[in-house]
Parts: C-alpha cells; structure tokens; sequence
C-alpha cells in the first residue's frame, strides 16, 4: 500500500502519458520556495494533506540500494486537493479520481531551485492544471 500512494504521489502511477512536468525555476533559496509554494497553496484556500519529503528519502536510502547518486540537495512535494475542481472533473469522468490528489513539488539540484507540477491529460483534468499552474505562479512571483 505504501509503494502504492508513494508511486501515486511522484505521478509514476496511472499516467495514460509520458509528458515531462511543468518546471518552473525559482529565483532564491529552497526553503523560500516551499514557505512560497505552502503559502500559494493556502491562498486559495486549500489544505495541505501531506508534505513528502522525497528528497530526505532518497539522500537517506541511497546506499541502502547500492547507489552514491544524490539526486537532489533538497525535494519536497506538496500533496493537496480541492473539493471544487475534484468535484467539477470527477463528474465530468468518476475515473479523473485516478490523478487526486495534486502534488506540487519543489527540487533543488546543483544550488538551482525549480518548482513543477505534473502534465495532466487533455480534457477536464486541464482544470486542474490551471490550478496548480496559478499556485506555481503565485509562489514564484513572491
């Protein structure tokens, strides 16, 4: 179950495609950028489920599966939901339940800090899209 919701979070799971993520840099440091995406998120009124700290993660588990490859300095996903663009999508197509909940994630690689979204699919789920891309630009502009 737990590889499960942790496949679900990095959007490995349940993708009809193979578009690379919305990246969008970030101009300071990274914990600036997630008080920025945490308070983005928050604006629009909506809850914060869970913090997934991939970054910690993988930095610690690395030579635990035979690698030295640091892959991050630092990675946080925001994971959320809405209750109204759940709502609107779902009713749209029951099955749209297979891309909640939403996940904004912030990386730092190499002293750069990006913050992304996934690409969601044509269609309904581009509501959703537009919601996490008004949460990226908000968060970066500040």
């Amino acid at each position: 179950m737990k590889q499960t919701i942790l496949a679900v979070t990095l959007g490995l799971a349940g993708a009809a495609h193979a578009d690379s993520p919305i990246v969008v840099p970030y101009d300071g440091s990274f914990d600036d950028a997630t008080f920025a995406v945490e308070s983005a998120i928050v604006g629009q009124g909506l809850v914060i489920d869970y913090v997934s700290h991939v970054g910690d993660m993988l930095n610690r588990t690395g030579a635990d599966v035979g690698s030295d490859t640091q892959l991050f300095d630092n990675a946080d996903i925001f994971i959320f939901c809405s209750a109204v663009v759940s709502r609107e999508v779902m009713e749209a197509d029951p099955m749209n339940i297979a891309h909640c909940p939403y996940g904004i994630f912030v990386a730092e690689r190499d002293g750069e800090v990006m913050v992304g979204y996934r690409d969601y699919p044509d269609g309904e789920m581009q509501k959703v899209q537009a919601l996490l891309a008004d949460i990226v630009a908000d968060a970066v502009e500040n």
